[in-house]
């Protein structure tokens, strides 16, 4: 990154987002300018420096985050209480989405990597757009609910390519 780059980004760093940049994030497919608007108006924008924790496992749940800038990872807790990098997400990407949806404690923990600049979205922004917007509170709630199945899809590939190599190198075969 060039020195322009990061002056760039730091007079960015705590603007709201433009229309432009809510334009291009999946999770505002759809969504006319006149609610882009409304969005990058009424959302907080939040720079985390790096290494901060954005949000633990376990914590209670009322709000969810988009990358605008730099990176953040997801980690999962194990049962023997050791965090496991799971992700690392970037501009255009979203974590903290089930909030939202299902209003249970956090699933994972998310730290950043990097100067990040986060779009936070609360349930309260989320009610606000439902009596904005309806269709663009639905849209949103599709665009969400679109990416929780493209995760899931992903770690099931995961999970059976996890489970052949356990069998395929663990397990003995019968003769």
């Amino acid at each position: 990154m060039t020195s322009a780059d990061s002056a760039s980004r730091l007079r960015r760093a705590n603007q709201a987002p433009t229309i432009e940049e809510l334009r291009e994030i999946g999770l505002f497919g759809a969504l006319c300018d006149e609610v882009l608007e409304y969005l990058a108006k009424s959302l907080e924008t939040r720079v985390i420096p790096p290494g901060e924790t954005i949000f633990r496992e376990g914590d209670p749940a009322h709000d969810m985050f988009v990358v605008l800038d730099g990176e953040v990872e997801v980690l999962k807790q194990s049962r023997q209480k050791h965090d496991h990098r799971v992700a690392i997400l970037g501009p255009k990407d979203s974590c903290g989405e089930m909030s939202l949806i299902d209003v249970q404690p956090r699933s994972a923990t998310v730290r950043s990597l990097a100067p990040a600049r986060l779009l936070r979205i609360t349930s309260e922004d989320f009610d606000r757009l439902y009596r904005h917007d309806l269709k663009s509170y639905a849209l949103v709630t599709l665009n969400i609910a679109r990416d929780l199945s493209r995760r899931l899809r992903v770690a099931d590939g995961i999970l059976a390519d996890f489970t052949a190599h356990v069998l395929d190198h663990r397990v003995k075969p019968r003769l």
